[in-house]
């Protein structure tokens, strides 16, 4: 079949399959979650697999619907005399909470493998992640807002993280730039069953330096949205994955040791219970038929 055969089928199939979807759904109801305002005790990298390795930051958000998210915000720390324009590449993942989407019996690595980099993987993101949304693919638009001077008071930067028993390090201290709001929106929205997740936002600069993602209040307070079990934020790089350590518990450190959040929110629709299946399906199929395209 010639490409523009499959192109003209595929318009036919996605215009069919959505309308047979949408067609019978009532007028789904709003979706919004915060985890609140900024704290300023904790920057984070996070970056895709563009940059020299890739840095995960990941924090948790629970659904008791099932629910489409279409959009989200996130807050983080750019260099002082950062444009927007140095920003080349967005990626969100979502992940499922530990041991969902992972080698339990670590069997499919090398030896090394076998032993878990980490103290504990208990309410730790998955291993791999259950889908994402990239700019660089044209699944996600974004933009941004730059808000002035910011300083957290500690942070864990591009070396900060380590595979146990060497994973405390109290953190690469203070650290000082410009605050971001970042707004995206997803071509195709994340369908989501009820459940608990991980949100994970990675930001690419052109320019030398890192995005560092900033923490909010813990436990979670108006405006934010509070939820429980409200799971402290987790990171990795490629020093320990599929591991990953707890920013505050296993990095910082300390007696007690400090817990976090990270910055951002969430937006959808969460359809009527008897439509839920029906909606899923035809996003995952364009989905589907999207990637063999690509």
């Amino acid at each position: 079949m010639d490409i523009v055969r499959f192109a003209k089928g595929f318009v036919s199939c996605s215009t069919a399959i959505l309308a047979l979807a949408w067609a019978p759904v009532a007028a789904p109801a709003p979706f919004f979650f915060s985890t609140g305002n900024l704290d300023g005790r904790m920057a984070a990298a996070s970056r895709p697999d563009t940059a020299p390795f890739e840095i995960e930051t990941g924090d948790d958000f629970v659904l008791t619907n099932g629910t489409f998210i279409t959009g989200a915000t996130f807050t983080g720390l750019v260099p002082a005399n950062t444009l927007l324009s140095d920003v080349s590449r967005i990626v969100v993942e979502i992940y499922r909470v530990f041991p969902n989407d992972s080698d339990v019996g670590r069997t499919s690595g090398p030896p090394d493998f076998s032993t878990p980099n980490v103290p504990t993987r208990v309410n730790s993101p998955s291993d791999v992640a259950l889908d994402d949304r990239d700019s660089a693919a044209g699944t996600l638009s974004f933009t941004g807002s730059l808000l002035g001077a910011f300083t957290a008071l500690n942070s864990v930067q591009p070396g900060g993280i380590h595979p146990k028993p060497n994973q405390t390090t109290g953190g690469d201290g203070q650290v000082s730039g410009t605050e971001v709001e970042f707004d995206v929106s997803f071509a195709t929205p994340f369908a989501l069953p009820p459940g608990h997740y991980f949100f994970v936002p990675q930001v690419d600069l052109s320019t030398t330096g890192e995005f560092l993602w900033l923490s909010a209040t813990r436990p979670i307070v108006a405006p934010g949205t509070p939820f429980m079990p409200d799971l402290q934020s987790w990171t990795r790089d490629v020093t320990i994955e599929p591991d990953w350590l707890r920013i505050g518990t296993d990095i910082v450190g300390g007696s007690p040791a400090p817990t976090f959040n990270q910055a951002f929110s969430l937006v959808g629709e969460v359809p009527e219970p008897a439509s839920w299946a029906l909606l899923a399906l035809a996003l995952g199929t364009l989905a589907g038929v999207r990637r063999r395209m690509r």
